[in-house]
């Protein structure tokens, strides 16, 4: 029957991509284990009107280091926004992540401000109470961390429901259009054998801020375990709230990459 999803099919994640080596990192296991079809696009050069996009039952917009100010220079970020209001006016669940968040609190009203410093490492952050009753919930646990390495202050979108905050950044997770949008200005999808290439690849922001690498990849060590126990109960959690029926589908499906 026309415009109902067949039994058999495979849910679709699409991650957008904004630099090769910032991606879903431990998320794709997450959604490998539920059965999930995952696939990347390119936001500097794919098509992001393209039906597989579009309409894919979830999209990920994961961080860059360009900001939403950039859309001179970068005008496919204009394109991002306008999918990304698309998709939550439809209440396609959508979820922002660093640049991803601050594209989705623009793209429904809010403002992004550039920020002077960008404090990078593990941290905790701090959950407000509707976001104690979310799946971001596990964040509250003793001692868990979280890896900061975006600055950039969002101010919330109408509507929007505050999640968490920090010292830095008084929105740091927010919710939106309704139940399907879920924006994180933290990394919890990051883990330490992914972030050895996000040490080669901000090798010079890192120098310019003073960053030792030694030190940091030692904190990430340290946190590693629980951030990944957090990171697959909190996503594991928003995504199952989505999608219940995928919460009990087949496990160790190889992932399926648009592009490498």
């Amino acid at each position: 029957m026309r415009g109902r999803r067949r039994a058999d099919r495979r849910r679709s994640a699409v991650a957008i991509r904004h630099v090769a080596f910032e991606d879903l990192g431990g998320f794709a296991r997450t959604l490998d284990a539920r059965g999930w079809s995952v696939s990347y696009c390119e936001a500097s050069t794919d098509q992001l009107s393209h039906y597989s996009i579009r309409d894919a039952d979830l999209v990920i917009v994961l961080d860059g280091p360009i900001g939403v100010g950039d859309q001179r220079a970068f005008r496919f970020l204009a394109s991002e926004m306008h999918l990304i209001e698309r998709r939550l006016s439809r209440g396609q669940p959508t979820l922002g992540i660093g640049l991803g968040a601050q594209l989705m609190a623009a793209a429904l009203g809010g403002r992004v401000e550039a920020a002077t410093t960008a404090p990078i490492g593990w941290g905790e952050v701090s959950l407000t109470p509707e976001g104690r009753r979310s799946a971001l919930a596990p964040l509250g646990r003793p001692g868990a961390k979280v890896l900061h390495w975006r600055g950039d202050g969002i101010e919330l979108p109408p509507g929007a429901r505050r999640l968490a905050f920090d010292a830095h950044r008084e929105n740091q997770a927010f919710a939106c259009g309704g139940e399907a949008g879920l924006a994180l200005q933290f990394h919890l999808e990051a883990d330490p054998r992914g972030l050895e290439e996000w040490y080669v690849g901000h090798a010079v922001a890192l120098a310019a801020a003073g960053i030792d690498v030694r030190q940091l990849r030692r904190q990430g060590r340290i946190c590693a375990e629980q951030a990944r126990d957090v990171a697959e109960a909190a996503f594991g959690c928003w995504v199952d709230a989505r999608f219940p029926e995928s919460a009990q589908q087949g496990r160790g499906t190889p992932l399926d990459r648009l592009s490498a």
